[in-house]
C-alpha cells in the first residue's frame, strides 16, 4: 500500500472543505484531518469497504471544525456542532438534503465507540481513522512503511498538545460531552502511547 494509491478526491466541494479547514484550523489540525481521510481510505481499500470518497473527504476535513473558536458551541458537544456546521457547508455546496444529513451523521458518529460498517461504511471509516490518528487504535493494521510515508507527507507537528488542550476545554465547559468522557477515560495516556507519536 502506498500513499499515491489513495489520491485525494478532486471535486469543488472537497477543495472548498480543505480551504475552510486550512483557513480556520492550525497546521497540526489540518494535517490531522488529511491523515484522517488517508487512514479511512486505506482501511476501506484494505477491507473491501465501498465508500463515498467525496463525502468521506469533506467529513474528514470538517469533523473537528467546532473545536476552533470561531465554530465552538458552548453547550453542544463539538461533534454535534460540527455536524450542523457541515450541514450548512453542504447546503452552500448545493448538496441535496439527504446528502447533507449523511455528512452530519458521519461527523457526529466519529466520536462513537463503534460504528457498524454494514449500516454506515463512511461513518465506520471516519471513526476508525480518527481512532488511529488520535490514540493509535488499529494503527498496527496499517503497514509500517505506509504509516511512515503518510506521516512524512502530513506530519503530526503539535497535534497532541493542541488536541488535549481543546478536549480539556470542552470537558471543562461540557462535562457530559464525549470529549469530557474521553478525558476521564485516559485520553492523554492513550495519546502518549500512540505509536504514530513515536520517533
Amino acid at each position: 500500500m502506498r500513499l499515491g494509491d489513495l489520491p485525494l478526491p478532486d471535486t469543488a466541494a472537497c477543495s472548498h472543505a480543505l480551504e475552510v479547514t486550512t483557513t480556520y484550523s492550525s497546521p497540526a489540525l489540518v494535517n490531522h484531518c488529511l491523515r484522517a481521510y488517508v487512514w479511512a481510505a486505506a482501511f476501506g481499500e484494505a477491507r473491501g469497504i465501498a465508500f463515498d470518497a467525496e463525502l468521506l473527504f469533506v467529513a474528514a476535513m470538517l469533523h473537528d471544525l467546532s473545536l476552533v473558536e470561531e465554530f465552538d458551541n458552548h453547550t453542544v458537544p463539538f461533534e454535534v456542532a460540527g455536524g450542523h456546521v457541515a450541514w450548512v457547508f453542504a447546503a452552500g455546496a448545493g448538496w441535496p438534503a439527504d446528502r447533507r444529513r449523511r455528512l452530519a451523521e458521519v461527523i457526529e458518529r466519529h466520536m462513537w465507540a463503534e460504528v457498524d460498517p454494514a449500516g454506515d461504511p463512511d461513518g465506520f471509516l471516519l471513526c476508525t481513522a480518527t481512532g488511529v490518528d488520535i490514540s493509535g487504535r488499529h494503527a498496527d493494521e496499517l503497514p509500517a512503511g505506509f504509516r511512515a510515508e503518510v506521516l512524512a507527507q502530513y506530519p503530526r507537528l503539535t497535534l497532541t498538545e493542541e488536541f488535549l488542550r481543546c478536549f480539556q476545554d470542552q470537558a471543562n465547559r461540557k462535562p457530559d460531552s464525549s470529549a469530557a468522557a474521553a478525558m476521564r477515560n485516559g485520553l492523554p495516556a492513550r495519546m502518549a502511547r500512540n505509536p504514530l507519536e513515536q520517533p
